[in-house]
C-alpha cells in the first residue's frame, strides 16, 4: 500500500456505496443505523473503519447477503469493478437462491397492501362516494 492509501479511512457507508449495495451514501447510512448491516455479527456505526477480511451481513428488502471484504475503495466505479471488492459466501448464495425460488413459486399469494385499486374497483368507489 502506498502512504496515501494508509491515510485514507475506509468508512463503512462509503464502501457500501462504492460497492454498489446502495444507490446513495444516505441510504447506506440509514441501513446501517437501522441494523440492516452488521460487521462480524455486531451492529456498528456508519463511520466504522472497514478492513479487508471483515464479514458483512446486509439485508435489503427480501435479500439477506453475507459477504467477505476483499478490497477497499471509496470511489464508485462500474459494476464489474465493484464485484472485485467483495465475495459472497456459498451459504449466502444457496439461501438466497432457495428464498427466490420459494417466492417465485408462491406467485400471487404474496400481495402488497399498498396496491392501487384497478379500474373496476375505482369505478365502484366513485359510485359509492356519489351515492353518499
Amino acid at each position: 500500500m502506498s502512504s496515501n492509501d494508509e491515510l485514507t479511512k475506509y468508512r463503512l457507508d462509503k464502501w457500501l456505496w462504492a460497492a454498489r449495495f446502495f444507490k446513495t451514501r444516505n441510504l447506506a447510512k440509514t441501513a446501517i443505523e437501522g441494523a440492516k448491516v452488521k460487521v462480524d455479527g455486531r451492529r456498528v456505526k456508519a463511520s466504522y473503519i472497514l478492513k479487508v477480511g471483515d464479514s458483512l451481513k446486509i439485508r435489503r428488502g427480501w435479500e439477506d447477503i453475507e459477504i467477505l471484504v476483499l478490497a477497499l475503495s471509496i470511489k464508485r466505479k462500474g459494476a464489474a469493478d465493484a464485484l472485485l471488492l467483495y465475495k459472497e459466501t456459498n451459504e449466502s448464495i444457496a439461501i438466497r437462491h432457495n428464498r427466490n425460488t420459494a417466492r417465485k413459486l408462491a406467485g400471487n399469494t404474496i400481495s402488497n397492501s399498498s396496491d392501487k385499486p384497478d379500474k373496476k374497483t375505482r369505478k365502484q368507489i366513485h359510485r359509492l362516494k356519489r351515492n353518499l
